[in-house]
């Protein structure tokens, strides 16, 4: 695939529903709807494929919904970026377009990509993307248990009370089910064999953590701290105008990261030396809890960063 996006590149855009796919092609300044269905979108890559031009495909993230178009650009080696849906939406209210259609969606994702010029998604093998797909199973069951916990609660019928202890009870052990899984993929991924055992060597990183960072964070050990959080949502945004100092927070990224990154930074602060020691520091200043968690939830993601990074470079330092 093209690594770099030169001048005579055509930003295709695409707006992406669970059955249909509004596809703008600026070439020629047309709008089309197709099925999001694999033999539509076999006959749409195809088509892209005639195109002289070098083609650029961009769309939002859904949650998978865009995950058959990915798979077949990348088989057909087309270049393409998946965009957090917010980034979109600023862009557009940035150039006057308040109104939402399909059809707009896509024209201002296409202008969006030959403005920002996204880098291409690099193409993932089969055990990739079926890791993947079992990162986001797993984030679908916890959304699911946590739903069934509050209905627990608010149910006041003894029968609805134990049918819903029964879900809770299957949700919890698929859970345990692809969590398991998930550990036996890891002690196949020859490709990235050097990462697990440096991030499993880590206290407070355990197999999800790890098949999290694989799957939602492939930049890992190529960013800068700051670039590493903000990408996963933990990099402070300010708030400043003139001569005021607005109050920092934190808020997009990938959530699904921030989320594991979350529960591994309550294990790493009772656990991880370095972790427990920057968290009682900030204790011992007066930060609150929530804030000092934050705090260390990018201390901790900076650092296994640094170490991906360290190693990548030394290992290209011994090849030369």
């Amino acid at each position: 695939m093209n690594s770099t996006v030169n001048q005579s590149m055509i930003f295709v855009g695409v707006d992406v529903s669970k059955s249909t796919l509004d596809v703008y092609r600026p070439d020629t300044n047309q709008i089309v709807k197709i099925e999001n269905s694999e033999v539509a979108i076999v006959e749409f890559v195809a088509d892209l494929r005639k195109t002289k031009q070098n083609v650029f495909v961009v769309m939002e993230g859904t949650g998978g919904y865009e995950d058959l178009l990915v798979k077949q650009l990348a088989s057909q080696q087309i270049d393409s970026a998946v965009i957090n849906p917010r980034r979109i939406r600023d862009f557009a209210k940035g150039i006057g377009l308040d109104a939402k259609t399909d059809a707009i969606d896509a024209k201002v994702i296409s202008k969006y990509a030959e403005v920002v010029k996204p880098q291409p998604m690099a193409a993932k093998s089969d055990h990739e993307l079926k890791h993947g797909a079992l990162v986001t199973r797993r984030s679908q069951i916890l959304e699911l248990i946590n739903q069934e916990n509050n209905r627990l609660k608010q149910a006041w019928d003894s029968d609805a009370k134990e049918s819903i202890r029964q879900v809770l009870e299957m949700l919890k052990n698929q859970l345990k089910d692809v969590d398991s899984k998930l550990s036996k993929m890891l002690m196949v991924d020859t490709k990235n064999q050097r990462a697990i055992e440096i991030l499993g060597s880590v206290k407070g990183v355990g197999p999800v953590m790890i098949s999290t960072l694989l799957s939602e964070l492939p930049e890992l050990g190529k960013l800068n701290r700051g670039e590493v959080a903000k990408l996963v949502g933990v990099a402070p945004i300010n708030r400043d105008s003139g001569k005021k100092t607005g109050k920092r927070f934190i808020g997009g990224g990938r959530g699904q990261v921030r989320r594991v990154l979350y529960m591994s930074t309550i294990v790493a602060i009772r656990h991880n030396p370095a972790i427990k020691a920057f968290y009682t520091h900030l204790r011992s200043n007066g930060k609150e809890a929530k804030v000092a968690i934050v705090a260390c939830m990018r201390k901790f993601i900076t650092l296994l960063n640094l170490l991906i990074k360290s190693d990548q470079l030394w290992e290209n330092k011994m090849s030369t």
